[in-house]
């Protein structure tokens, strides 16, 4: 019962943040005539309705989705409708989810598993993102984390239908596709493709496809429908990154202008190659030595290798690796920590658009808070915590310094705080050299890049020296 207690406790608070940061200010609010992802959603429900597939928002108010007429729309009832949507699909889907996780796991103590749930709802760049911004991700992610979540009890074709559902509802969860493919089918060849293991594979198939198809079968009534479709989930013409993305290819075009001496169609050739090569050591490793934590960790690193590399990256996109890294926060709390509030500083520039300035510093230093004081971060960096002890012992006689690793990196995350909190302060209260009006936008995306890089490797590191027995252990 004290468990249940405070889980309804840690509910309500991140409720109650949600519903505040929601009563600011949206994207693109008054600003024609583009305007922003509040209307773009909007946009949505005009489309959804009109053109063919019917919705039921029209019987709340049709002038909300009138065809044409109603771009940028903007009124308080509206904006209500709007913000209680995102705060509903948050509460159903979302954090259900997340709280039944931290339930699961294992080898967890009550106040570990409270302090878990209570650190992943007061994530800030989740709640910037769908309560301030304003888009629907929780929907998407809470699917799935629903899917880690039934493969956790190894109902795998539940676990396959979750992330279907995650997959159709927003395409960017292609970052996660991998991990759940190469896992299930790593689980098949374990069992002997001859006997379960085929049974098993067939089922999953077989859910993938029937999932499918009940998605889709709105759309299939016309074959240019689903084109259009398509069109829309994959915008190719919209070139290789857009605005200051804190990924590879935003960074080195300051050096080099990639966009212009670079072929539109060898810029998509050259993300997807490197895309694929860094992650592939470990979807190799995942196929071979299935287990639930390596699946975990494989979220992480090949979400990140996706936002880095890949084609068309938006800022947001760094949310596909951070819900991720929130469910592993209790077992490695400090790398998660650290890597979080990066993430969420990376979407600086766009927050400070949205004027979302106080909602980012009061959420960011409530976050820090709860993980400073649940789990004890900046005491968590042995090799051990870090998992790294298994890689420090293949250095052992080669990498002196190793030794001193916890006090360096402890020392990285404070330099690190340090610059992140110089330049949210400048990028608010300076104005930039007119001959240099990107720097602070510019100056916020290299150093999150270089900070998602060293994450990458470090990932990578803790997956590929990963000791066969820990990785048949299940993991709390």
């Amino acid at each position: 019962m004290e468990k249940w207690s405070l889980m309804t406790i840690t509910v309500l608070l991140g409720l109650i943040v949600r519903w505040t940061v929601s009563l600011g200010s949206y994207s693109g609010a008054g600003e024609p005539p583009m305007y922003g992802d509040y209307e773009a959603q909007r946009h949505w429900q005009e489309v959804t309705y009109n053109l063919p597939v019917r919705q039921c928002a029209k019987l709340i108010n049709p002038d909300w989705i009138a065809l044409h007429t109603s771009r940028g729309y903007e009124s308080q009832p509206h904006k209500l409708f709007m913000r209680t949507t995102v705060f509903v699909a948050d509460l159903l889907v979302y954090i259900p989810a997340v709280i039944l996780y931290c339930c699961w796991l294992k080898e967890t103590s009550t106040k570990k598993k409270v302090s878990s749930a209570l650190c992943i709802l007061l994530y800030p760049g989740l709640i910037l993102i769908d309560h301030g911004h304003f888009q629907y991700n929780s929907v998407s992610l809470g699917f799935a984390v629903w899917g880690v979540l039934y493969l956790s009890y190894d109902w795998d074709l539940l676990g396959s239908m979750a992330f279907c559902l995650a997959l159709n509802y927003k395409q960017m969860e292609l970052y996660h596709s991998l991990p759940f493919f190469c896992y299930l089918l790593g689980k098949c060849f374990k069992k002997g493709l001859r006997g379960k293991g085929l049974i098993l594979l067939i089922k999953i198939a077989g859910t993938v496809v029937v999932s499918f198809a009940v998605c889709w079968l709105p759309f299939c009534t016309d074959v240019e429908q689903i084109m259009q479709v398509l069109r829309r989930l994959f915008p190719i013409d919209r070139g290789l990154f857009e605005d200051k993305v804190a990924n590879i290819w935003c960074s080195l075009s300051i050096l080099i202008k990639i966009k212009s001496v670079v072929a539109p169609q060898t810029q998509l050739q050259l993300s997807c190659a490197v895309t694929f090569l860094s992650l592939l050591p470990t979807c190799v490793k995942l196929i071979l030595e299935p287990s639930l934590r390596a699946f975990k960790f494989a979220l992480v690193s090949c979400a990140l290798s996706f936002f880095l590399f890949s084609f068309q990256v938006h800022e947001k996109s760094i949310l596909l690796v951070s819900v991720p890294v929130c469910l592993i926060i209790n077992e490695i709390p400090f790398m998660a920590t650290w890597f979080l509030l990066v993430s969420t500083f990376s979407m600086l520039p766009l927050l400070l658009k949205d004027g979302l300035l106080l909602a980012y510093a009061v959420t960011t230093l409530a976050f820090l808070s709860a993980c400073v004081t649940s789990f004890s971060i900046l005491e968590k960096t042995s090799a051990e915590d870090l998992q790294l002890k298994s890689f420090s012992l293949s250095l052992k006689g080669y990498v002196s310094w190793f030794k001193s690793f916890p006090k360096i990196v402890k020392r990285l995350f404070l330099l690190s705080v340090t610059v992140m909190g110089i330049l949210t302060i400048s990028s608010a209260t300076m104005n930039p050299p007119q001959r240099l009006p990107d720097l602070f936008p510019t100056a916020v995306s290299v150093i999150s890049c270089l900070h998602f890089l060293f994450f990458l490797m470090y990932f990578n590191i803790v997956i590929l020296w990963d000791s066969k027995s820990r990785s048949q252990k299940k993991m709390s």
